[in-house]
């Protein structure tokens, strides 16, 4: 049962792939802090970095994430955490959970690890100058009911059910002495970000992803001037967002 907020309840939806030298150690240290702050949620914690999202007061929250951001022992500063903020009518969590994992978006091939190295970041505002390009490659990475929804005109559908399935799918289906240039896009940033990883491990050289996914896309290019055709499956929600929704991890 989730609980009622006032106005100063608020939201975050965060990750970083950043190295973790120790995840349950840290794990415990960031539960301590988030119980005394009364947050709700879950956080994902892994040797490649943090993944969750949590809920709770405003200024208690504001504060947790700031020190994520500049580093709560034995962890690293999260420095780099991509973030989306909404105010809520109600705490959507029945309670607190911060769990180790091995991967904190599961892709099962260890040499698509982000925090080692990681594609081109391309801003919502640079997307479609790169989708003019004639060579280029553009893969939704998305499960198949996902892109059902919506997508980028001329975007592969990899037709798969679950990202596990997308390492197996490239190799079946590209080659880096053929496709030069790989572009590649997801809800909110993540699966695309770990993609990239994995292309640039399997030998593919030029390889891109959008910013902040299709929500950022979505929430910084004027109506006028989008790609995007049709709507924007939200994962976590299980429903279709609105252009200006919050974009839950992935």
């Amino acid at each position: 049962m989730t609980g009622k907020s006032g106005p100063d309840t608020l939201i975050a939806a965060l990750y970083e792939f950043r190295v973790v030298e120790r995840p349950d150690e840290l794990r415990l240290m960031l539960l301590a802090r988030a119980e005394a702050a009364g947050l709700r949620g879950t956080l994902i914690l892994a040797h490649e970095g943090i993944n969750g999202t949590i809920a709770g007061p405003d200024a208690k929250l504001r504060q947790f994430v700031a020190e994520l951001q500049t580093g709560v022992a034995p962890g690293p500063a999260f420095s780099a955490l991509t973030l989306k903020w909404a105010k809520v009518a109600g705490i959507p969590f029945a309670r607190l959970k911060i769990k180790v994992k091995p991967e904190i978006v599961t892709l099962r091939a260890p040499e698509g690890n982000p925090a080692h190295q990681v594609g081109h970041y391309v801003a919502p505002a640079e997307w479609n100058r790169l989708l003019d390009d004639p060579e280029l490659l553009l893969i939704d990475t998305r499960n198949s009911f996902e892109v059902a929804h919506g997508t980028f005109p001329g975007a592969i559908d990899p037709g798969t059910a679950k990202f596990t399935e997308f390492p197996d799918f490239v190799a079946e289906h590209f080659n880096p002495a053929v496709h030069k240039r790989v572009a590649m896009f997801c809800t909110g940033g993540i699966r695309c970000e770990k993609a990239s990883a994995l292309l640039l491990a399997r030998g593919f050289s030029e390889v891109f992803h959008l910013q902040g996914g299709i929500l950022a896309y979505l929430e910084q290019v004027p109506e006028a001037e989008r790609r995007w055709q049709g709507e924007c499956f939200v994962f976590d929600e299980r429903e279709l967002a609105d252009p200006a929704s919050l974009g839950l991890p992935e």
